[in-house]
């Protein structure tokens, strides 16, 4: 079992970064640069933590034996409330802890899908976008819609965006897999209830941390008017760029910048993620095949429930997490069910 605090171990790291960033020639690569901050800032915050809770255990520690040695019971209130920072100080430590995985402190890709239920679903991908970016306002996270494919009638049928933040893929890749909605369709003139399902994937994005080769004569690349509103607000150039991978089929594509040059970028960033997840998957999967108890995931083994008729409640069937506030959920608290799911599969 790993230790929880590390101190030692990051105390360490952290030395090497500090003695990589006094290199001269260590701002000749400003993406590397990047990289060593973000880690270094991660790495800091976590040692502060550390300290701050040494420190609530000796002042903690040093009432204790005033009130044993005076009979004060009226520091016993500040001997609770100290007692109870502590635990909320390592409740973090231990949370943090599970998200140490070699690319857990990277921005995150995420794509969302309709599924299964037509002109409901597309307006379901609506939904959950709205709260994953909720959510990501919530935890200070930038995030950015990167391309975007409106439904035939009401909702999205697919959307792509970017979190950028300490950990963001840490968090997002605990919402991989499918999320099902119940509710009385809006769009029922009979108020039927109706079920819908969205697909969610999260990728690293890798930056320039991991060098993945694509071949220029593996890809075509396609150029079009970008869609959006109409009148004086109308693309009339081709910005819009989509690249198809043609050795695995991957097919990417950004709308969102003006620029034909930021969104063939983007979308080379993307690609290039999902390249990189590819590969992982690749592995993990070889792994699993060795294991007899190896468990298919198909489309309809949702992770999660939503649902609105006949009751309310959000209920998480990976962890058995239910909260009865429907609409907080959606309006991005969903901290309870990322923390949930990571300290179970831990």
């Amino acid at each position: 079992m790993k230790a929880i605090f590390d101190v030692g171990e990051k105390s360490t790291r952290l030395t090497e970064l500090e003695k990589r960033i006094s290199d001269p020639a260590f701002w000749n690569d400003s993406e590397e640069a990047k990289r060593v901050f973000k880690e270094r800032k991660v790495i800091q915050s976590a040692i502060n933590l550390f300290h701050t809770l040494r420190t609530d255990l000796e002042d903690c520690q040093v009432l204790i034996e005033l009130a044993n040695e005076e009979g004060d019971g009226e520091v016993e209130d500040d001997i609770n409330r100290y007692l109870t920072k502590v635990e909320q100080e390592i409740a973090q430590i231990e949370f943090q802890r599970m998200l140490d995985g070699e690319n857990d402190i990277n921005d995150a890709i995420v794509s969302i899908h309709a599924g299964a239920g037509g002109t409901e679903a597309q307006d379901w991908v609506s939904m959950l976008l709205r709260m994953y970016l909720r959510w990501g306002e919530r935890k200070g996270f930038k995030t950015e819609v990167v391309d975007i494919l409106p439904g035939d009638e009401a909702g999205i049928k697919s959307v792509t965006f970017t979190a950028q933040g300490d950990y963001a893929y840490g968090y997002l890749r605990a919402e991989v897999g499918i999320h099902r909605l119940v509710r009385i369709s809006p769009f029922d003139a009979n108020s039927r209830r109706h079920t819908s399902f969205a697909s969610v994937f999260v990728y690293p994005d890798i930056e320039d941390e991991i060098v993945i080769d694509i071949d220029e004569s593996d890809l075509r690349v396609d150029t079009y008017r970008s869609s959006g509103k109409g009148g004086q607000h109308v693309n009339k150039t081709d910005s819009a760029v989509r690249f198809t991978h043609l050795p695995t089929g991957i097919v990417v594509q950004c709308q969102n910048e003006r620029s034909q040059h930021k969104n063939r970028a983007m979308a080379m960033k993307v690609l290039k993620a999902r390249l990189y997840e590819l590969k992982v998957k690749e592995q993990a999967q070889r792994i699993e095949d060795l294991h007899s108890d190896k468990k298919q995931i198909a489309w309809g083994s949702q992770i999660r429930s939503y649902i609105l008729q006949p009751y309310r409640l959000v209920k998480d069937h990976r962890t058995n997490i239910e909260k009865g506030n429907v609409d907080a959920v959606l309006d991005g608290e969903i901290d309870e069910f990322i923390e949930g799911y990571l300290m179970k599969k831990e």
